[in-house]
């Protein structure tokens, strides 16, 4: 009896495990079932594909154009405890393919780069094409394609060299560990993802399809400029305003193109916007020199709109959801303040000459200062006051300036570069952001005129919106502080962050596109960088 049962338990557990072994084969592909039978067991969980030290430095071995990447990829696998990424059960998971389409569509993220060994990962993909890349390669060559992606798409370049061109904003940190499980959780994140890349790129993003649809629609001719004329005026005809009539209508200024040659009332409309787009004052007056920033070619167009996605991907989204913080673009000569999600003020700004630029920095404003003395820079000292205090010994009592432990100050008053009010926050660069007694000088569309400091037209007005919570500083205070007779500091409660920034093409809260002179000549430095290899 007792062997009759003990038959019985043994073609019981025979039938088990036959069954088990059918419901495996049926599951897995037959190009997996010899590595899962003839692998060894990993001692690092239960991976598909075996991944560990050895084999990653022998990848890298084999792929050296993707030497670049082994730091992260081997981080990323460590940090998974080597466990496979691209894999499942039943085979390669469809995120593989999701992402390998988006890389193959960089174009549209405003870049130009292609993947080293480009074939070999395509074949990975392409079901007609022979694959005899083991398991192995296929994992760690699709784990080298995300890192590419990201570093290209989220990341950007690297930090060194945009610290060499003068970017001094915090760049944000990536974790690659961290993005990838919010992509394989949220694959849609691969399109859009606010929480990686500043909101500002995905407005440039969707410009960038519209500037290159216009490339390929070759409806951008050549705007001829009669050089006898130095500009038009309402009711002025000529063939010239007809082919600035199309172009407005192209870039979507102008409803439509009405084939008019005449200066009438809707083209002077379509011109006061084009000139609010691209930092000009709003008039009708076209002169000959804004018709020639028409007629940028559309590819110095869509290579502008590319540096500046470049740019945004540097910024860490966190930094626009502070409650209150300033923000200021040099290029287009403006300041924003905003609290709680909502712009409170715009001013106009005075920067840097080409010869003093102001820097891309970040700071936070301790406390404003009214009838502020002005602690005159080193700089100013050697380059200029010491010239003219040979030629004029009065020169300083006469710019109620003074001698004050070595260096020179000058005296709260209507003369004070530093006008009636300044911001004070602290850095190294020795900028300040100030009210100005020069005020006429905000008539110019060109206003780089300072040593470096950030000159407002508003600054009595940001003043009080930064007070308006503090009952002891009523509009009315504020004002008898701003008489130039006796300096007055207030230490703020709460520091306000102050990000200085350097875009040259910038889509409003209307998702019109802006462009602004490159002051400084930074776009071409950078073009230079993000495009001076088409392959990583």
């Amino acid at each position: 009896m007792k062997n009759f049962i003990l038959s019985i338990v043994v073609v019981l557990c025979a039938f088990s495990f036959a069954a088990f072994y059918h419901y495996r084969n049926e599951n897995i592909p037959a190009n997996m079932i010899s590595i899962v039978k003839n692998s060894p067991k990993s001692s690092v969980g239960n991976s598909i594909i075996p991944i560990d030290k050895a084999i990653l430095k022998a990848f890298f071995i084999k792929y050296p154009d993707f030497k670049k990447y082994q730091t992260d990829v081997s981080a990323l696998y460590k940090n998974r405890d080597y466990s496979s990424i691209w894999y499942d059960k039943t085979g390669l998971i469809e995120f593989a393919d999701l992402l390998y389409s988006k890389v193959n569509e960089l174009e549209e993220e405003g870049l130009k780069s292609s993947i080293a060994y480009a074939s070999i990962i395509g074949g990975i993909f392409n079901s007609s094409t022979a694959n005899e890349l083991s398991q192995t390669d296929t994992e760690v060559l699709l784990t080298t394609m995300y890192v590419f992606y990201v570093k290209k798409v989220f990341h950007g370049i690297d930090v060194t060299k945009t610290t060499e061109i003068g970017w001094f904003l915090p760049r944000k940190n990536i974790s690659y560990e961290n993005l990838l499980d919010s992509l394989l959780t949220d694959p849609e994140l691969l399109n859009k993802n606010e929480k990686q890349l500043f909101g500002q790129y995905y407005k440039l993003r969707e410009v960038l399809k519209k500037y290159r649809a216009i490339e390929q629609s070759d409806n951008w001719n050549p705007i001829d400029i009669d050089p006898s004329i130095e500009y038009y005026k309402a009711y002025d005809s000529s063939k010239t305003i007809g082919q600035i009539r199309h172009r407005l209508a192209v870039m979507g200024d102008l409803k439509q193109d009405s084939k008019s040659n005449i200066y009438d009332e809707e083209l002077m409309a379509a011109v006061i916007n084009f000139k609010k787009r691209n930092g000009y004052k709003a008039n009708k007056i076209l002169s000959t020199w804004q018709v020639q920033r028409m007629n940028i070619p559309i590819k110095k167009y869509i290579s502008t709109i590319m540096v500046n996605m470049e740019r945004c991907r540097w910024i860490d989204p966190k930094l626009a959801k502070v409650p209150e913080y300033i923000v200021i673009n040099i290029p287009a000569f403006k300041l924003f303040y905003r609290k709680n999600g909502k712009k409170l003020l715009e001013s106009n700004l005075l920067v840097g000459k080409a010869m003093t630029e102001t820097v891309v920095f970040s700071g936070s404003i301790s406390s404003v200062v009214f009838s502020p003395y002005w602690i005159v820079p080193r700089s100013i000292i050697e380059n200029e006051i010491k010239q003219a205090i040979f030629q004029d010994q009065n020169y300083l009592e006469s710019h109620e300036m003074e001698w004050n432990n070595g260096n020179i100050i000058q005296r709260p008053g209507v003369k004070n570069p530093m006008g009636l009010v300044k911001f004070m926050f602290p850095n190294s660069n020795d900028i300040y952001l100030h009210d100005t007694p020069y005020k006429s000088l905000f008539e110019f569309d060109y206003r780089a005129f300072s040593h470096g400091c950030i000159n407002m037209d508003k600054a009595k007005e940001l003043a009080i919106l930064i007070l308006k919570d503090d009952p002891n500083w009523t509009a009315e205070r504020i004002n008898e502080a701003m008489k130039g007779e006796k300096q007055t500091i207030y230490m703020l409660k709460n520091k306000i962050p102050v990000y200085i920034g350097y875009f040259t093409a910038w889509v409003n809260d209307t998702g019109e596109i802006n462009f602004y002179s490159d002051l400084y000549q930074r776009d071409d430095r950078l073009a230079a960088l993000l495009f001076s290899d088409d392959t990583e």
